[in-house]
């Protein structure tokens, strides 16, 4: 399980439709696009947010393609082979923000799979911290999908679970970058705890 609470800065890319929801709730549905960038901030990548939002058709003609506007609500993340999209519920819409740089950034929850090793290493202040890499697992249809995040946890403590296929629960600081143009998962961790599997 994947989930974050972020801010969303970008332009409107598709005109807004209404859907309605499984409990009759109408909807509002429309998609921004975001420059996401590589660490160095060499080099660029438009991605593309599915964005729901509670609403009516007298809201519609806000929603103007080419419109930037600033987003905040929850943003999951659903992987179909090599596809990766990003799927948002909009708590508010911002049409006139005073930001206007792209960006998406917020906190994240996680619960998955450590993956093959934790390194520990030490900076040059003579700090500790963890570097090590995750996967949350997603069944789709008959097929298993994974979505990898690289996490990052400036602490002293190395607790017994942080280990190879160990289960956690990470709550921290959501990183987004490109990295040989594809999207890249990362997180500052702040707080890191085992996760214990409800049994079926």
């Amino acid at each position: 399980m994947i989930k974050c609470n972020v801010t969303v800065n970008g332009v409107i890319s598709r005109p807004a439709s209404m859907r309605t929801g499984k409990d009759d709730s109408s909807y509002i549905s429309f998609a921004v696009k975001v420059n996401v960038y590589s660490k160095d901030g060499d080099s660029s990548k438009i991605v593309e947010v599915s964005v729901l939002k509670e609403g009516s058709d007298s809201e519609l003609s806000r929603h103007c393609s080419g419109s930037r506007v600033e987003l905040k609500g929850s943003l999951t993340f659903r992987k179909r082979e090599s596809n990766f999209y990003f799927n948002f519920h909009a708590d508010s819409v911002d049409f006139s923000p005073v930001n206007n740089q792209d960006g998406i950034a917020g906190s994240m929850e996680f619960k998955g799979t450590i993956g093959k090793q934790v390194d520990e290493k030490t900076d040059k202040k003579g700090r500790k911290y963890l570097i090590f890499s995750a996967f949350s697992t997603e069944k789709s249809r008959d097929v298993f999908e994974y979505t990898w995040v690289r996490f990052i946890r400036f602490a002293p403590e190395h607790e017994v679970f942080l280990v190879p296929k160990g289960k956690i629960h990470i709550n921290g600081t959501l990183e987004i970058s490109i990295y040989r143009d594809k999207i890249n998962l990362g997180c500052r961790a702040e707080e890191v705890r085992e996760w214990i599997k409800p049994e079926a």
